[in-house]
């Protein structure tokens, strides 16, 4: 549970002294004033997370308060309090940028809830604040590794959409570093200084992905008692990165398209709209353009995110870049250490070229670390790239090229196998009927070749 620091104002004494009672006794520190002057002059003097106050006082109006502390700019949040509340007065208060409002009288619950809620969101906002800083200060393009040519042509792309305001969408398999790319048109744009909020689309249930998205209004489901700020609320004025966008279901993808249509969107339960200035860039390892040939993806939803088309190449695309990212993963992994940069024997290289990496950089970089990690002397060899030794994880392109000291064939053909069956029982949610339909077998076969593998039981069947 969040503590933080809590400043109560409210011209009744009863109601002060409750409310710092009750969020004393939740952890939090709590300092009350009995009006909306004596509270932004302590406001002024103190650190506080989260403000309380009281909607109708004499002097200076909750609504005041809540405008004044807007403007001072720090990462705080406020919480009317009021006992005449109308939908008019919400509205007005979430429009002012209240974070929420309790309705005399409440209970102590309803207090440290909102309270705590409120707090989470005040530690997300501060750690996206002080990571695009960081960020801000350190990246720059070259961290995105490569000399070859197609890496000059996406680096150039990435430096000519990065300023304007369009949409993007990055294709490119797992691994390739779709997201560094993202990062990279975000930190070379206008946009910089405003936060960069990234969310796997595939990795949040459906049920939970739009109001994950566009946040929500208290009530507006079971288990909603607070209102919460959605993803695209969290980068306004910034940039939302929209990874494995082909996951999101036909249903949210209509929502998804109005938002982008009008720039703006209403939380889920909510019954006024929030004009937007986010610019989105979407990024998938799908083929969309033949899922919307297929009907499965919207056309007019590609259209929006397809302004600008970014492509990044597989690894295998660009070997003459191994050696580059080789030497950058061992100064990172070595510095990270503790110890001197390692020397990587030449044969090294020329067995990492013959790889085709169906990882991409991903699939290097957990190689370097774990070699790096493994290494006994201060030179990194063949002996510590065992998978890569004996011809495993080779995807079938790669077997038509023979070293000179041979292949295991099968070896090579199992490893493919596994992987295939690896792969299809993930597209599929681990049932094994979808991923035998995928691999294009039949489902005792595919018992077969999971038992095969020591993947599954096979005598565990799925309903489907």
């Amino acid at each position: 549970m969040p503590t933080g620091r809590i400043l109560v104002i409210d011209d009744e004494p009863s109601m002060r002294e409750f409310l710092c009672i009750c969020l004393q006794r939740a952890g939090h520190t709590a300092r009350a004033c009995p009006g909306g002057r004596e509270g932004l002059a302590e406001y002024d003097a103190g650190e506080y997370d989260v403000v309380l106050t009281d909607l109708r006082m004499q002097g200076m109006s909750g609504l005041e308060v809540l405008e004044a502390v807007r403007k001072r700019a720090r990462l705080t949040e406020v919480v009317l309090i009021t006992a005449y509340a109308t939908t008019e007065t919400a509205i007005a208060a979430m429009k002012s940028g209240a974070y929420d409002y309790l309705t005399k009288p409440f209970k102590i619950d309803e207090v440290t809830v909102v309270v705590e809620r409120a707090l989470e969101k005040v530690a997300l906002v501060r750690d996206n604040t002080l990571l695009r800083d960081e960020l801000a200060k350190s990246f720059k393009l070259d961290q995105l590794v490569g000399r070859s040519q197609m890496m000059q042509r996406l680096f150039e792309l990435v430096r000519r959409a990065a300023p304007t305001r369009s949409n993007v969408l990055v294709l490119g398999e797992s691994g390739t570093g779709k997201e560094l790319v993202a990062r990279g048109i975000h930190h070379l744009s206008g946009r910089a200084d405003r936060s960069f909020v990234a969310v796997n689309c595939g990795a949040i249930p459906e049920t939970l992905l739009e109001s994950e998205l566009f946040g929500h209004t208290r009530g507006a489901f079971t288990g909603a008692s607070q209102n919460r700020a959605g993803l695209f609320e969290m980068a306004q004025g910034g940039t939302l990165f929209l990874d494995e966008i082909g996951e999101v279901s036909a249903a949210l993808q209509v929502k998804l398209l109005r938002v982008l249509q009008e720039r703006k969107l209403r939380p889920v339960g909510g019954a006024s709209e929030i004009d937007l200035d986010v610019r989105v860039i979407a990024a998938t390892n799908r083929d969309l353009e033949t899922e919307v040939q297929q009907g499965t993806f919207r056309q007019d939803l590609f259209y929006r995110l397809n302004v600008i088309q970014v492509r990044v190449p597989p690894l295998r695309a660009r070997p003459e870049d191994i050696p580059l990212l080789v030497d950058h993963f061992v100064r990172r992994f070595c510095a990270e250490a503790r110890r001197p940069p390692l020397t990587v024997d030449p044969a090294v290289l020329a067995r990492l070229r013959e790889h085709d990496f169906p990882g991409n950089v991903r699939e290097l970089e957990n190689l370097m670390e774990r070699a790096i990690a493994l290494a006994p002397t201060g030179r990194l060899t063949l002996e510590l790239l065992p998978d890569l030794r004996s011809g495993r994880g080779m995807p079938v392109g790669a077997a038509t090229r023979i070293p000179t000291e041979g292949v295991d064939l099968e070896g090579i053909l199992g490893e493919v196998e596994r992987e295939l069956l690896r792969q299809a029982l993930e597209k599929a949610g681990g049932v094994r009927k979808e991923a035998a339909r995928l691999l294009g077998v039949t489902f005792r076969s595919l018992r077969y070749r999971l038992a095969k593998h020591g993947i599954a039981d096979a005598g565990d069947d799925e309903a489907g």
